[in-house]
């Protein structure tokens, strides 16, 4: 499920501070000069299990009323209509102001849930003058600090309760959705044309030229899936018009929607940073992958050329390598229909149930050949297995000393499972729990 939180307020309230909190790391830019986040962020947060896309808005500096009421309520009216949550954000330090008043005239129009939160709330006397707040009339509020994280709990916690985990469900009636991803003008909307025998999206050397996300029910040569066609997510920086923020909000919605994500790179540019992080991000919302490398008809090739480009693509997707990576052209219409077969032997993998008697038979040989390291004085004793009931291959391993196995041996028995079982191409995560 797609569950879309969007941070709004006015400028140098802590935004982009509360932002890279709940992203664990520090993705916008902070500075106590008003007006530093001029494009706007977007990531993925996790809390208690359940994961959710964040968007800082990012303040405007109004020059006069009119440039406020255009700037910021684009930005805001976008966050409305395309986010499920919202968060308001204040600083008690300088109260209740016109533009929070501004803001708040605005959120009372949506139907959606708006938390206002009280920002640089790190002491009791802050506390207090705080409750001056409590007079905008909105009913969920929170008093906290982004800079320590006092009080941030208590808003994610009523935040993820909004949140429904349909992927715990298996359908098992649906078709298979791929969506087709990747930066701006590597040939997303050619591929789906090619594939469908039909022009079903203008393609232009200009970037950009998907705005939306487009849904083809693909039904040729005995295989049937939906086909998502995914506007090209650009690094943050340079997305400039509100309506091309408008069509990454989509995309990444796409993503979320989608079971098997292909992610398309230009043979000719190589990988790039903002591929290796739309790479990231597929791979946190455990989405299955294939890597589609477009526009191989143009390059010049010699006798190891294939090999030694998908060495140098493996070694940048470290750790996760088992990948399936497939050399394409949707212009001559190369490998496009091995590329279809291949993302739905993904979509197998990751939906593959296996026997919890064989996962122990296999699994505690594996553990029995290398043991878990000593860890103060503890010996970890690993005594079952089983494989969770949710969409993600998801292994639950139970023994005496959970906290005590570290990444590394946790990496060895994921490296186990790939080896014995069938998930190329699939996100697994592997948990340990007390017995």
């Amino acid at each position: 499920m797609s569950f879309t939180v969007a941070i709004v307020g006015r400028p140098n309230v802590g935004k982009s501070t509360f932002f890279n909190r709940m992203l664990e790391q520090r993705k916008a830019i902070v500075d106590d000069v008003s007006g530093v986040t001029r494009d706007r962020q977007y990531g993925v947060a996790e809390w208690n299990g359940k994961f959710f896309n964040v968007i800082d808005t990012g303040g405007f500096v109004p020059k006069s009323e009119d440039i406020f009421e255009k700037e910021i309520r684009k930005q805001v009216l976008i966050a409305l209509e395309e986010s499920d949550a919202i968060i308001f954000m204040v600083d008690v330090a300088t109260g209740i102001t016109d533009l929070d008043e501004s803001m708040t005239q605005l959120l009372r129009k949506t139907s959606k849930p708006v938390f206002l939160v009280v920002n640089k709330v790190d002491n009791h006397d802050r506390l207090l003058e705080a409750s001056e707040f409590y007079s905008l009339g909105i009913d969920k509020i929170h008093f906290l600090s982004s800079i320590s994280g006092t009080g941030t709990g208590d808003l994610l916690d009523e935040i993820t309760e909004l949140i429904i985990d349909k992927t715990e469900q298996i359908d098992e009636d649906q078709l298979p959705k791929f969506a087709i991803i990747g930066q701006p003008n590597v040939g997303k909307s050619s591929l789906l044309n090619a594939l469908t025998g039909q022009e079903r999206t203008i393609v232009s050397d200009i970037a950009g030229t998907t705005r939306d996300t487009i849904h083809t029910h693909y039904n040729l040569f005995n295989k049937e899936f939906i086909l998502i066609d995914t506007a090209g997510i650009r690094r943050k920086a340079k997305v400039n018009e509100d309506l091309e923020f408008y069509s990454v909000i989509r995309a990444i919605k796409a993503v979320d929607e989608a079971d098997v994500c292909m992610l398309l790179l230009d043979a000719e540019k190589g990988i790039a940073a903002q591929d290796l992080s739309i790479f990231a991000m597929a791979v946190k919302k455990g989405k299955g992958i294939v890597v589609l490398v477009n526009k191989w008809d143009v390059m010049p090739k010699e006798t190891n050329t294939a090999r030694d480009y998908e060495l140098e693509l493996k070694k940048r997707f470290a750790p996760f390598t088992d990948l399936p990576i497939i050399f394409i052209s949707a212009l001559e219409k190369t490998r496009i229909f091995k590329a279809m077969e291949i993302a739905l032997e993904v979509y197998d993998n990751r939906r593959q149930k296996i026997a919890t008697s064989k996962l122990n038979d296999i699994m505690l040989k594996a553990v029995e050949a290398y043991h878990p390291p000593v860890v103060r004085g503890n010996q970890v004793k690993i005594k079952y297995v089983t494989q969770l009931p949710v969409v993600v291959p998801s292994f639950a391993f139970f023994c005496n000393y959970p906290d005590d196995v570290k990444t590394p041996y946790k990496n060895y028995l994921e490296n186990q499972l790939r080896l014995k079982f069938k998930l190329t191409g699939v996100p697994v995560r592997v948990f340990f729990r007390k017995k």
